[in-house]
């Protein structure tokens, strides 16, 4: 933290107002003013390092404060180098008892002075001068270090800086990304690094706002799950297992949750960077050698968080997709694992009520496991995605029937009654009372009429259990037709998702919120594929822009960023662990994605406006295409897509049992 005074050390002290008009964030540099400082404070990224530019006033008492934290810290400088080196503890959990991040800050203008303490709340400047006297480090709860600079005015001081999980070694290393680059030079590198990495889709023919929330969504998209492994001198790929404690040989990811991001997340990952992804498989297999599970919410290691087995569907849609293909035996070994197992101390790592879920096809609602209905039905669905790798390995016919017909265990929590999904008895018998408006108890963060549709592989066996195509468009629409009235009864106050439901007057359809995010798709499979052009717009247009109010709800590790930027191409990503993706209504006039493989996806709507949001006609690669939903396997061996656009629904194009996309029923 830069810093103008002498006083200007503990937390209080050193802070400072700013405004946002004085601040300028992109993804490759940030700037701002610290009016309380006189000081403009700027940085620009590598992967693991950092530079920071300091601007100060004329005075002999500008400074830079390094704060290692409470809860265990050390800070060292060394002078003659112009180097402050330390280490952090702390940390908000998920990770083993000698956790330390190492860290390194080397600047390029000697210090006049240096102050130490491991007590700054209570610390008096000036007081400790290298303290302890004649020394130049100190370890204790809450180390911080101070070094002063004599400053003219606009004197630029350059700081760079490092970290790492591994060792103050790694963390030196970790430094030289930086090379002999000047803040300049490494802010060019950046730019044109996310350049790369943004471009890999360029959009065209929408306006301003559209670019800007569109890029604002893949940048988002794009930022989780982190890197969590890092490079040695050597080149040598090694990691700090956030699971056992040990620096091991290999990748790393973390800080995701794969009850969010299965959804659309790393479908975007494996179509557009693929090579990504199979790095986080591979990481994904150490973490089941570390630990024995695959993680369900990373951040660093186990966390419990959320329901659901979905790394099942994380891995076997890299599978699928053909971007993993390595460590599929560790990887599969791990899911089946998962499924008579959870962890010793994260309830919501492994299947929490295995036992009942195994033996009577769901979980029941009174055996004192909460979100059941959500659990069984993700479970399902989880099953299912254990199947499709399963084949991919050849296993037993056996082993084949028994993922088959888990994967329809979604049956035995729906409502015939109610025609939605509803809490079972352990004898078999429905909750009583039951209100698809209450929020949680047996659903998470949702209520029936959001979890009713989480039958991702098998919407047409849903079709069929509520009667038939008519009736299953019909309890979609309600959706959109029931007041936005809840039930927070179970959480005994209204959570922020309750809330984002009711501002967005489109009934009890919550997009802010994940459950329900899919559910605009599902008219495809029913003959109706129009309400879904008709309602992926209008999310699009009312529940995200460019402005500071202009996000609908949890971001969630770039699930609800990575739906719109697969709902502004035109399509989206139903069931990961598919071949498919179901046709919403592109946004802008023309999209190029350029894959890694080096072709590109060409889709084009020259008759695109606000007003013509639906489709009358498809080609694909120049041939008339009737189907609502398009192949992964056909998109990545390079594509062109045009659709003729037109204010009107077309009642009659996609509407043939054969155009809706895959059911697990039609095997």
């Amino acid at each position: 933290m830069p810093v103008r005074g002498k006083d200007k050390v503990d937390e209080n002290a050193r802070q400072s107002w700013f405004s946002h008009q004085s601040e300028t964030a992109k993804p490759y540099y940030y700037s701002v003013y610290l009016a309380d400082h006189d000081v403009v404070a700027e940085m620009a990224p590598t992967d693991r390092a950092a530079v920071l530019r300091f601007t100060f006033p004329e005075s002999d008492e500008s400074g830079v404060v390094i704060d290692a934290f409470d809860r265990g810290s050390q800070v060292k400088v060394m002078p003659d180098s112009r180097t402050v080196v330390g280490y952090t503890t702390r940390n908000s959990g998920g990770v083993p008892d000698n956790f330390r991040n190492w860290f390194v800050v080397r600047f390029d203008t000697p210090f006049s002075a240096i102050e130490l303490t491991d007590a700054p709340g209570g610390y008096k400047p000036g007081s400790n001068l290298l303290y302890p006297e004649g020394q130049k480090s100190v370890t204790g709860e809450h180390a911080v270090a101070k070094v002063h600079f004599a400053t003219r005015r606009g004197q630029q001081i350059c700081a760079s800086v490092a970290s790492s999980f591994i060792s103050p070694e790694q963390a030196l290393q970790n430094l030289r990304e930086l090379g002999s680059d000047d803040f300049e030079t490494v802010k060019s590198k950046a730019q044109a690094r996310w350049d790369d990495v943004l471009g890999r889709i360029e959009v065209e023919g929408g306006t301003d706002d559209q670019y800007r929330t569109f890029y604002s969504c893949l940048y988002r998209s794009v930022l989780f799950p982190r890197k969590f492994y890092e490079v040695t001198d050597q080149g040598e790929v090694v990691h700090y297992s956030p699971y056992n404690g040990e620096v091991l040989p290999g990748y790393m990811y973390t800080d995701t949750g794969f009850w969010d991001t299965f959804r659309s997340l790393f479908p975007l990952l494996n179509l557009v960077y693929p090579s990504v992804n199979a790095e986080i498989q591979q990481g994904l297999a150490n973490a089941a050698r570390e630990s024995g599970f695959l993680p369900e919410w990373a951040s660093p290691g186990h966390r419990g968080c959320m329901v659901g087995n979905n790394s099942a569907s994380v891995v076997a849609d890299a599978v699928v997709k053909g971007t993993n293909d390595k460590d599929l035996g560790v990887l599969y070994d791990a899911m089946v694992y998962a499924t008579e197992h959870v962890h010793p101390t994260v309830a919501s790592t492994g299947r929490w009520g295995h036992e009942y879920y195994n033996e009577l096809g769901y979980i029941p609602y009174d055996v004192n496991i909460p979100e059941n209905v959500a659990r069984t039905l993700e479970y399902a669905y989880d099953d299912w995605c254990i199947l499709q790798v399963a084949k991919k390995l050849n296993r037993p016919q056996a082993e084949l029937d028994k993922w088959a017909a888990r994967a329809r265990n979604y049956r035995n929590v729906f409502d015939p009654e109610t025609r939605l999904m509803r809490g079972r008895l352990r004898d078999g018998k429905f909750q009583a009372p039951f209100s698809p408006y209450k929020w949680g108890d047996a659903f998470t963060e949702g209520n029936s009429w959001h979890y009713t549709w989480s039958v991702f592989h098998d919407v047409e066996g849903l079709v069929d259990l509520m009667g038939g195509r008519e009736q299953f468009v019909q309890m979609l629409d309600s959706v959109f037709v029931v007041p936005p009235i809840y039930d927070d009864s179970y959480y005994g106050f209204r959570i922020h998702e309750i809330t984002e439901m009711q501002v967005a007057d489109m009934g009890n359809y919550a997009h802010g919120n994940q459950p329900a995010q899919h559910m605009i798709y599902l008219y495809n499979y029913a003959g109706a594929p129009w309400k879904a052009q008709y309602w992926a717009r209008e999310v699009m247009d009312r529940l995200y822009s460019a402005c500071p109010d202009g996000y609908c709800g949890d971001e969630d590790n770039g699930q609800t960023s990575a739906w719109y930027v697969f709902s502004a191409l035109g399509f989206y990503s139903v069931c990961p662990a598919s071949d498919e993706y179901v046709v919403g209504s592109p946004l802008f006039r023309k999209a190029v994605v350029n894959l890694e493989n080096g072709n590109k996806i060409v889709l084009e709507a020259p008759d695109n406006s606000p007003e013509n949001r639906y489709i009358g006609a498809v080609q694909f690669d120049g041939k008339s295409y009737t189907y609502n939903f398009l192949r992964h396997s056909d998109l990545v061996k390079g594509a062109g897509v045009r659709f003729s656009m037109r204010p009107d629904p077309d009642y009659t194009r996609g509407t043939e049992p054969g155009d809706a996309p895959y059911s697990f029923s039609r095997e």
